[in-house]
């Protein structure tokens, strides 16, 4: 299994409800396909470089997560299909990235404890 990190920009008009709702599905795709989902980070509402679908700003979404690589055209084939995806990206993780991430996760969760 390779580690991935993926964003994804949902769309401004979404209410609090629907964006939970949103990252919920992607969150459940993700599990069903026997993935292990590592952190997951809500980035709030953000100005987007350029307009997109004439929107100037967007919810960003990062997960973390270990998946085989089957799983990621699939994943990329669902957020496509899905109308309150402004933009998405998801890269494989280097070995150095990956230590970085999680070391930055466990930073956060000194800072939260």
């Amino acid at each position: 299994m390779n580690q991935y990190e993926t964003v994804f920009i949902l769309t401004p008009v979404l209410s609090d409800e629907q964006m939970k709702e949103a990252v919920g599905k992607f969150k459940n795709y993700l599990t069903s396909k026997n993935a292990e989902i590592l952190y997951e980070e809500n980035w709030g509402m953000r100005k987007l470089a350029y307009s997109i679908d004439k929107k100037s700003s967007g919810f960003y979404i990062v997960f973390g997560f270990k998946a085989e690589p089957t799983v990621i055209k699939s994943l990329e084939t669902t957020y496509r299909r899905d109308e309150r995806v402004l933009r998405y990206i998801t890269v494989k993780m280097e070995k150095y990235a990956a230590a970085y991430a999680a070391k930055r996760q466990s930073l956060k969760a000194n800072k939260e404890a």
